[in-house]
């Protein structure tokens, strides 16, 4: 591995590199904080396909994506004298050591949980007015509910069981099959939605992260069925030609691949 003395060498190459692009190419020149943001989403959600895949070395390529789009917003940043890459390492630096009071002060903790607990009851402290304030509203929804129970769990508003929390899946679902059969779009609607809320906290107390855990499956049946599609070309049968009893053959070796 690097040393310190090499990796902070590395930063400052990309740091002289980002101001010879902003500098010089027609392309970085033009690029606003509004132009770049799209792009930030895009790489971030190709992170996160790499961590999920295991390829530890599209990690580090993703990775190093990431990190140039926040060189280049504190590039931005700097021409409008608001701030730079040091104010940006400054400010979370400061914030991290105020938040681990534990580490950098004379504050006790037990485990994991008393560190989330303290952080939120820090973030109120420094002037939030909800602990919901910190979930960004342009989360999918999946990772927004995650995100909302993990907060709130912070400051003590939570179940004490993980059984507790399956018996509120079934009411749930019990309320939702209601719901289906009188036929209300609406209440069937908002009923479902009350469904994954659950499953989504339930899934917290058995330490799964609810986004993976459906990306995983979403990637599984895409490869699945891919498969499927492979089979079809290779008999010439088109897709829509198969029963669903010859598509089930193929489905079923897919699994075992």
């Amino acid at each position: 591995m690097n040393s310190r003395k090499e990796q902070l060498a590395a930063f400052d190459r990309l740091l002289t590199i980002m101001d010879e692009l902003r500098e010089q190419c027609p392309w970085d020149k033009k690029q606003t904080m509004q132009t770049l943001r799209h792009l930030t989403i895009e790489e971030t959600y190709e992170l996160g396909d790499a961590i999920l895949e295991g390829d530890l070395q599209e990690v580090k390529n993703e990775l190093g994506d990431l990190l140039l789009h926040i060189v280049f917003y504190a590039r931005i940043g700097s021409e409008t004298k608001d701030f730079d890459i040091a104010d940006v390492a400054n400010s979370i630096s400061e914030k991290l050591i105020a938040r681990h009071p534990h580490v950098y002060g004379d504050v006790n903790v037990e485990n994991e949980e008393e560190v989330k607990q303290n952080w939120e009851k820090l973030k109120l402290k420094e002037g939030k007015k909800s602990v919901l304030e910190g979930v960004p509203a342009g989360l999918p929804a999946l990772v927004k509910a995650n995100r909302i129970q993990d907060k709130v769990s912070g400051v003590g508003f939570d179940w004490e069981a993980s059984h507790q929390v399956w018996e509120k899946v079934e009411e749930e679902l019990s309320e939702f099959k209601a719901e289906v059969a009188e036929g209300n779009p609406d209440a069937i609607e908002s009923e479902f939605g009350d469904v994954l809320f659950s499953m989504v906290n339930y899934a917290r107390f058995l330490n799964i992260n609810p986004e993976n855990a459906l990306e995983r499956t979403n990637k599984k049946f895409s490869k699945r069925f891919q498969y499927l599609e492979k089979k079809s070309k290779e008999l010439n049968i088109p897709l829509s030609e198969m029963t669903l009893a010859e598509m089930d053959i193929y489905w079923e070796q897919a699994k075992n691949l």
